[in-house]
Order: structure tokens, then sequence, then C-alpha cells
């Protein structure tokens, strides 16, 4: 394989904005004993830590609320790929084109969240149970260890300043995907090379935005 494309999941190829909002929703309510939408939480709910989150509600122990509740409330939310994720990926892969997801996610909820044409599409999958979490670049570079890739052979599409810090951390060309979490300005401030905007982009001329020397 020539060269390798790592994406960041949720906000980059899935669509989970709705489902992680929801999922704090019926957390705080089952909490808290009364009605708690999602127009109830703050702005930045779905970019802030959700423990932060239940707290600023008047959760009480909320870390350990999440910890038995998170799972099954998230699992029965609705994700959804974002439009040519499919199609994308597919095409990368016909390239000859390796491909990792680095996420967040724990890795049993893979299977749920993603359909299984995408997982089959992913080369390497590096979850938080197997390197620390970005914007320590430990995932991204591990993801390209098992791919035996090189960096500069790499780009990194990620939706928050961690994933292009992770990135540039890695020595990975940073690409940002303006359709997620975190939005176009942000990415760019955090580094990103380029800030894609539509995930119709993704596909083989994504390696195509590799810098020699990304900035560290």
């Amino acid at each position: 394989m020539t060269g390798a494309v790592l994406f960041d999941m949720d906000g980059v190829l899935l669509d989970s904005r709705e489902a992680v909002l929801a999922t704090l929703a019926g957390i705080a309510t089952a909490a808290l004993g009364r009605r708690v939408a999602i127009t109830d939480l703050p702005r930045a709910a779905a970019t802030t830590p959700r423990a932060e989150v239940l707290a600023g509600l008047g959760v009480r122990n909320p870390d350990a609320l999440c910890a038995t509740w998170w799972d099954p409330a998230l699992a029965t939310a609705a994700t959804a790929l974002f439009p040519g994720v499919l199609d994308g990926l597919a095409a990368i892969k016909d390239a000859g084109i390796a491909t990792g997801l680095v996420t967040l996610q724990k890795r049993g909820r893979l299977p749920w969240l993603l359909p299984p044409g995408v997982l089959a599409l992913l080369d390497v999958t590096v979850c938080r149970e197997d390197a620390a979490p970005k914007p320590a670049p430990d995932g991204v570079r591990l993801a390209l260890a098992r791919l035996g890739v090189g960096p500069a052979e790499a780009v990194f599409l990620g939706d928050t300043p961690g994933d292009i810090r992770a990135a540039l951390a890695a020595g990975v060309t940073p690409v940002g995907a303006g359709w997620g979490y975190a939005g176009a300005q942000a990415l760019r401030d955090a580094g990103a090379a380029v800030v894609l905007h539509d995930p119709g982009w993704i596909g083989p001329g994504l390696l195509g935005h590799r810098v020699t020397a990304p900035a560290r």
C-alpha cells in the first residue's frame, strides 16, 4: 500500500452529535427525576466533557453514573454516516491506500456505532484502550506502526483541535473536517494544513494534502 489516511470517527465519519446530546439529556433526566431535553443542555455540550455537562445540570457523581448508563443510552440513540463516507473509503481502498481509525471511543462500541461495511474498509482501529487519548500523538503513531507507514506518507482527518494537535505531534499532515464538532476556524487555529467542508471529499485525493514537514 502507498501512504495512509487516518480518521477520527465522531464528527468525521459518523454524525453522532444528536446521539451524544440525547444520551446526556437521558442520563440527566434519570438522575434528576425530571425531564431534561436536548434544548436544556449548554450550547457547547457536544464538545464539553460529559461529566462537566452533567455536573453543571446538578447531577451528582456524574462519572459513576456515566460508567453505568452511558453505553446503554448511547446504544439506543440514532447515529448515521455522513453522506459520501462509505463510497469515499471504498475509493481509498481501491487506490491501494491504507486506512486507519484513531478514536476516543471504546472498542466495544464500534460494532453498534459503525456499519459492518465501514469497519471492513479500515485496516487498523486504535481505540481508547489502546493508547493515550488525543491530543497525545500515541494513537496516531500506533496506527502508523501497525500499518508500516511513515508519518510523512500519511494524513489524519479530524474535526477537533485535539485531533489536529495529535497529528502534528506525530509528524502527520493534519486535515480538518469542517463539517464536524469544532468548526473550520478552530481547526485552522490549531494548525490544520487544510480544512475541508464536505464529507464527499473523502477519497484518495486526501493524500494530495500531505506536506513534506508538518509544523510541530
